[in-house]
């Protein structure tokens, strides 16, 4: 039988986030974006916001943490004008973690993923009610939402970050979740050495994420660089797909990326693989419901 190409989708779609529990985005405008993480509200930049707040300053004159950025690079200190706590929990669905106030502003999760994690959850779900459990590995998988939304909806899950703060983070999340004795691998390693690796030993999974930053360093040095390095990393993940594989979502942050080239790349990744290919961006969609921000960009393949 023929192999057959996946179906790439003709038009873009937009993954909308609204707010939850703990997590709100409050108002935007000006080139910033307010929002509620559990008790704190927060001000950070965002360039996107070309258009007027429409909250009266005193709201955000009000906001208990402001993030002054020092360079392009995200870096910056927070200003605190309120008391606040080094860490606190938050929660979305049954998945429970810590927000923190990181150096480089964000709050050690991106609450945009959300859209992902609740897709991410229903095909695992779907995947089990055929039997089994389904391994997934997570590249890149920072402070472990995602793998700890996997877990908890079945998966067995192989999370991997170059970082070794962001993995003892996630693993303080999952303690703080009640997942601890869930099949979760926590592996520190260059993602593109752990890749590599496991497609020597022949290793398949049954679903891959890989969220990769613009730019990076593994714990031994190695440099990541997104467009230099991700088309070999791709098609590395592809040979890790079984044959049973449900999904492969790839997203990025780099402003010179687009849905529609991640879209292409996973066309030549899974060529011979059939199923479907959506892309377009992750959205952050305000309380008042009509005002959204692109916060990055997807593709992904689901069968």
């Amino acid at each position: 039988m023929t192999a057959r190409a996946p179906t790439v989708a003709a038009a873009p779609a937009v993954m909308r986030t609204k707010g939850w529990g703990d997590y709100a985005l409050l108002d935007s405008g000006d080139g910033r974006k307010l929002e509620r993480y559990g008790p704190y509200s927060v001000v950070r930049p965002e360039p996107q916001c070309l258009w007027s707040p429409r909250l009266p300053q005193s709201a955000w004159d009000e906001a208990d943490a402001v993030f002054e950025p020092a360079d392009e690079d995200e870096a910056g200190r927070w200003r605190f004008t309120g008391k606040t706590r080094e860490s606190w929990p938050l929660a979305w669905d049954k998945v429970k973690f810590h927000g923190r106030f990181t150096n480089f502003r964000h709050l050690a999760f991106f609450p945009e993923q959300a859209a992902n994690w609740e897709w991410l959850s229903e095909r695992i779900r779907g995947a089990r009610t055929t039997g089994g459990q389904p391994r997934v590995l997570n590249l890149f998988g920072y402070t472990g939402v995602a793998s700890l939304a996997m877990a908890a909806a079945g998966a067995a899950v192989t999370h991997v970050d170059a970082s070794k703060k962001a993995v003892a983070w996630a693993r303080e999340n999952a303690e703080l979740s009640g997942l601890a004795d869930r099949p979760i691998r926590w592996i520190t390693e260059d993602a593109r050495k752990y890749v590599q690796r496991e497609a020597r030993r022949g290793s398949k999974y049954e679903g891959v994420i890989l969220d990769p930053p613009k730019y990076g360093r593994g714990p031994g040095g190695e440099v990541w660089r997104l467009f230099e390095d991700l088309p070999e990393l791709a098609r590395l993940c592809g040979e890790l797909l079984s044959d049973q594989a449900s999904f492969l979502v790839l997203n990025a942050y780099a402003e010179r990326i687009s849905g529609a080239a991640l879209s292409g790349l996973l066309a030549e990744v899974l060529k011979g693989r059939g199923g479907t290919i959506e892309w377009g961006e992750l959205a952050l969609v305000e309380d008042a419901g009509d005002r959204q921000i692109g916060m990055s960009f997807f593709a992904r393949w689901a069968t």
